[in-house]
């Protein structure tokens, strides 16, 4: 499987990634991901670099967004001075379910944060998903709290406000990575 920059022409393959993860998260009683993701926020992020693929021959198995840039509200300024790149929409299409795909996705991006000169690689997860965060912390995050105040990206209330970070590191995801290098982050050593 194979790693690459998302291009514009991806949009509609996430949006529906996401209307897919989110019927399945419906089907577990969960109301993530149930308001739409606007499509300009999406290219946005994608023509910014961050969004990434991961490729099964024709098929995307799973999809990932690393960015050096946190959501505002979340994270303390204590924290913000510390090199970290933030995890965003990890996705796996069902039929790759099972298989490890996510966790070897955030390895991916815990090894290209770390190229980039992060200490931490970090997320937020959906608040009330407590299934998603047991996945998080057997995944070596480590919770640092919830914020429950602010509003969320796409309207309404913040819902995604469950905070972990893990250390940036090498790893060996198995991937074969067709990315650029990542850029070093300005306060990197």
């Amino acid at each position: 499987m194979i790693v690459t920059p998302a291009e514009p022409h991806d949009v509609s393959k996430l949006l529906a990634f996401r209307e897919e993860a989110a019927a399945w998260l419906r089907g577990l009683g969960s109301d993530q991901w149930s308001r739409p993701y606007p499509a300009d926020k999406l290219l946005a992020t994608i023509e910014a670099g961050t969004v990434f693929m991961l490729r099964d021959g024709h098929t995307t198995a799973g999809t990932i967004t690393l960015t050096p840039d946190a959501e505002d509200g979340l994270w303390t300024d204590e924290e913000l001075a510390e090199p970290a790149m933030f995890v965003n929409k990890l996705t796996v299409a069902r039929e790759y379910a099972g298989q490890n795909i996510g966790g070897r996705l955030l390895d991916w991006a815990g090894e290209r944060a770390y190229r980039a000169g992060a200490r931490w690689v970090r997320l937020d997860a959906w608040t009330t998903n407590e299934a998603l965060q047991r996945y998080y912390i057997a995944q070596g995050f480590t919770h640092v709290r919830t914020v429950r105040e602010g509003t969320a990206v796409n309207g309404g209330p913040r819902v995604s406000g469950w905070l972990a970070q893990r250390a940036a590191r090498p790893a060996d995801h198995g991937f074969t990575d067709r990315t650029p290098a990542p850029a070093r982050l300005p306060f990197a050593a």
